[in-house]
């Protein structure tokens, strides 16, 4: 902390200097982006990303960030690059190394065999003189005014511009690619955001546990059914499983008001035709918003042929806890 600036004031500073860091380099996505962002489109192998010390963990962020929305990426050291791992990196693949001098010695190393190999490279550097920008088939400009530290030494506002730009790569070639939520669900299983973005079939009840009478089907046992299988429904299906209708609480409770002699109906009497239903592809989410906006607890999941697959049960999404 210097003499003059209270640690407050400091770290406004460096949270002001961050800042302007991202903001100067929105003028610098120009077309060297375009073209960084097509080659790692037209990419038919992996993204290597590597750079040393506090690049190097950027770098492993931007893999991540890459990785999780549809774009495979690695992270490779660098020192371990030249002692040996070269082998991961292949001709169709895209290296991507981070570099803000563009002089780093292992980085400088690792150019030579890039190029034998036969992988395209994309420079993130704060230099464009540098050795890495003049290697680099397409060079991205990270430069920034200073370091956010008191001292100009420590790597900050450089790190904090490099993974910035990653980050608008990474967004840019997922929106490209068409990348969606269906795409992040699956990439996604665990965790908050990966049960917001789960499939109706990872929660819905099929098979045994899924409600189902015939048309036919006595009202005593359509009652023992509901009974037993506690989802306050069954669905009604015709001899080749397809959905013909379904039995709520609400139809029997109707049902009993028009008629004292329920008991000797069938299923068929008291069914409604035609319900809602949904396809077991479908987000978890949509199948809650779905019923909120019918006011109904459950929705069927059948295919394309109307065959029943499953029952979702609203308690069931809010015991997932996804919101």
């Amino acid at each position: 902390m210097t003499d003059t600036m209270s640690g407050l004031e400091l770290a406004r500073k460096v949270l002001r200097t961050e800042a302007a860091a991202i903001l100067s380099l929105i003028d610098r996505v120009d077309a060297d982006f375009e073209r960084a962002v097509q080659l790692l489109f037209e990419c038919q192998g992996r993204v290597i990303v590597t750079g040393m010390g506090k690049s190097g963990l950027i770098c492993r962020k931007i893999a991540a960030t890459l990785s999780s929305t549809g774009t495979s990426a690695w992270f490779l050291h660098p020192a371990e690059a030249i002692h040996g791992d070269l082998g991961a990196i292949r001709d169709d693949d895209v290296v991507l190394a981070l570099s803000h001098s563009g002089e780093t010695e292992e980085i400088i190393r690792l150019l030579e065999a890039i190029r034998r190999i036969g992988a395209k490279l994309i420079a993130m550097t704060g230099s464009r003189t540098s050795t890495l920008a003049r290697a680099a088939d397409v060079t991205l400009d990270c430069g920034i005014a200073a370091e956010a530290c008191p001292m100009n030494l420590v790597p900050t506002a450089s790190t904090t511009a490099a993974l910035a730009m990653g980050d608008a790569l990474a967004m840019t070639l997922s929106v490209r690619k068409g990348f969606s939520e269906e795409h992040f669900a699956s990439l996604h299983p665990g965790g908050k955001l990966g049960r917001r973005l789960m499939r109706v079939e990872n929660v819905m009840h099929s098979g045994e546990t899924a409600p189902t009478v015939r048309a036919s089907t006595p009202m005593p046992d359509v009652f023992h059914e509901m009974s037993s299988k506690r989802l306050g429904m069954t669905c009604v299906v015709d001899p080749d499983n397809r959905l013909v209708g379904i039995i709520t609480d609400g139809d029997l409770r109707r049902a009993m008001s028009r008629s004292p002699n329920v008991l000797a109906m069938a299923a068929a009497d008291v069914m409604t035709k035609n319900p809602i239903t949904i396809r077991r592809d479908v987000l978890a989410v949509e199948a809650l918003k779905i019923m909120e906006t019918h006011k109904i607890t459950s929705v069927v999941v059948v295919d394309a042929g109307q065959a029943l697959q499953g029952v979702v049960q609203i308690h069931d999404l809010w015991r997932t806890q996804m919101f």
